[in-house]
Order: C-alpha cells, then sequence, then structure tokens
C-alpha cells in the first residue's frame, strides 16, 4: 500500500514507519516543518486549517499518530488546551479533507488511548463499553467523534486506544527502568490500579494487521491480553531485573505533585480487554507480562 503518517517522528511513527516499509509499503510523513521536508512528504498546518486534498490523492491509508505529549507536564489550563487540540484539530483536517476527494484513502487509522473508559475499577472492558469520566475521557471522546467526516464519505475509519506501550526506547518502561536497575522501584498508589499494556513489538504489527483486515473497524483496544495490576507490574519488572521492589508512592503524594495528571495517568484503573484483535484472530507475539519484559530486557 501507498501509506501517509503523521507523527512520524514519535515512539511509534519512527518504528512503524521502518517496520511497514520492510513489509513492503511505501511509506511517507505528513509534516509541518517545511525546512524538514524530504522526498514524498506532505506539508501540512493543523493549526491554520491547511491540507490539500490533492497531495492526498492515490494513498491507499493514512495513519495519524500526531499529538502533543499528555505526559510532558502538569495540566495546566493552557496544556490542556494544547492536548486537546493537538488531537482533536488535526483529526477534523484530516477526516474533512478526505472527505472532500473523489477517490479517497480506503483506510483511516486514527490514534486513541485507553484513557476512553476512564477510572473503572476491575471491570473488563471491551471496545463496545461507554466511556468514562475525566478530562482523557473527554479528549479521547471528542478525538474519536473528529472521524466522523470520514466515516459518513465511506472511508474504513480505525480508532487503536493504545495502552501503555513497553520498550526501552521510550514511555513509561524507558522512564523508570533506571529506578528499577537501582532498586528504587515500587508500586504507586496501593497498586491495585489496572494498566492496560502491550509491547512495541505487538504495536506494529497490530497496525499493519488492521490495514489488511478490511473487516476491522471502529475503536480497537490496542492492549496485550493479560490484565496486570501496578502492584503486579512492579513485582514482575523487579523480578525480571533480579531487583528488590519495596517502595511504594502514595497516592497522595502523586496527586501533590502532578496534579490532575498524576491521579489520571498513574492512579486511575482501567481494565482494557482486547477483545476486537481476538476476535479477529491476531495472534499476539506478547501476550503475557513475565515473558514479555524478559524478552524486552534481553535486547538491551
Amino acid at each position: 500500500m501507498k501509506i501517509l503518517i503523521s507523527g512520524s517522528s514519535g515512539l511509534i511513527g519512527t518504528h512503524l514507519s521502518s517496520f511497514l516499509s520492510r513489509r513492503g509499503h511505501t511509506i511517507s510523513r505528513l509534516i509541518r516543518d517545511r525546512n524538514n521536508i524530504l522526498e514524498n512528504d506532505i506539508w501540512w498546518d493543523p493549526g491554520k486549517d491547511e491540507l490539500d486534498p490533492a497531495d492526498l490523492d492515490g494513498y491507499h491509508a493514512v495513519i495519524h499518530l500526531a499529538g502533543e505529549n499528555i505526559a510532558s507536564g502538569r495540566w495546566t489550563r493552557r496544556q490542556k488546551q494544547r492536548i486537546k487540540e493537538s488531537r482533536v484539530h488535526s483529526t477534523q483536517l484530516l477526516a474533512r479533507t478526505m472527505s472532500q476527494m473523489k477517490l479517497p484513502p480506503h483506510t483511516f487509522i486514527c490514534a486513541s488511548a485507553t484513557g476512553y473508559y476512564g477510572d473503572r475499577g476491575g471491570a473488563e472492558l471491551k471496545e463496545n463499553e461507554r466511556a468514562g469520566k475525566g478530562f482523557l475521557a473527554d479528549v479521547v471522546c471528542e478525538w474519536e467523534a473528529a472521524t466522523e467526516p470520514a466515516k459518513t464519505a465511506g472511508i474504513r475509519v480505525i480508532n487503536c486506544r493504545f495502552g501503555v506501550i513497553l520498550t526501552t526506547a521510550g514511555g513509561v518502561l524507558g522512564r523508570t527502568l533506571p529506578l528499577f536497575r537501582y532498586g528504587l522501584g515500587g508500586r504507586i498508589g496501593n497498586g491495585k490500579q489496572y494498566m492496560p499494556w502491550i509491547t512495541l513489538d505487538d504495536v506494529l504489527p497490530v497496525v499493519d494487521y488492521i490495514l489488511q483486515n478490511k473487516q476491522i473497524t471502529g475503536p480497537v483496544n490496542v492492549v496485550a491480553p493479560e490484565s496486570v495490576t501496578n502492584a503486579e507490574f512492579t513485582k514482575t519488572l523487579a523480578t525480571a531485573l533480579a531487583r528488590p521492589a519495596f517502595l511504594s508512592i502514595p497516592g497522595m503524594l502523586i496527586k501533590a505533585i502532578l496534579g490532575k495528571m498524576g491521579d489520571e495517568l498513574l492512579l486511575t484503573s482501567t481494565r482494557a480487554i482486547p477483545a476486537v484483535l481476538i476476535d479477529h484472530g491476531y495472534s499476539f507475539i506478547h501476550p503475557l507480562l513475565k515473558p514479555a519484559l524478559e524478552s524486552i530486557l534481553s535486547l538491551e
């Protein structure tokens, strides 16, 4: 396929571009910086609603991964606005532009998040569950709704609700590994909150699997089948590193230091289940946490 990717310089985008290229797809980047455009790249400016429909001619699929990092700092009013607008406005622009084309791409894969479900305790959450409450849940609802013009135009739309992506290249695992290596790892809050996870090794083929499987549409929980709590994740990672992990960070301290961001990102319990991927026959490379962490750490 000929595929256009936004957010190609991010954690997922960088690896996904290379992965899909190795699978035989032709990849182009959607770029905001005119000074950084290479051959086959396409320029756009979501902030000014600038994207030429003619530039999308001939593409089979668009993968939209761009968005402000939700964990880059405290959620001030301004930061929350940037997080929301970077996702909703850019998605609206892409969906609207494609809907105006005579021959639009047949597939639109848009990043989303398991934050859609909010704090739901131990309830198993499949893709057909209602939205939760909170800032992230509200953002994800608007984010996914922004793809509606593409759906109306007959384009196959998939909203990939990503969980915590495990890789030493960055993200949660990349940032916490140094602490665990020095025996300073520990559970967060009471540790009972479920954290949906998936390895980068699975994220990449999942996206390709969705591209190839035309029966998959709508929201997809991009998470591993095994559900674990923060305490279970902490113990499993410490064991894999042969290090102790006796410490704990009180929930009150998390809220005091990080505010609402810490509450929703670190203390919220979301037990998302990859029902759509399982029902459509995707075979996970790392369905279980213990061997997944051992595999990731063995490659360092």
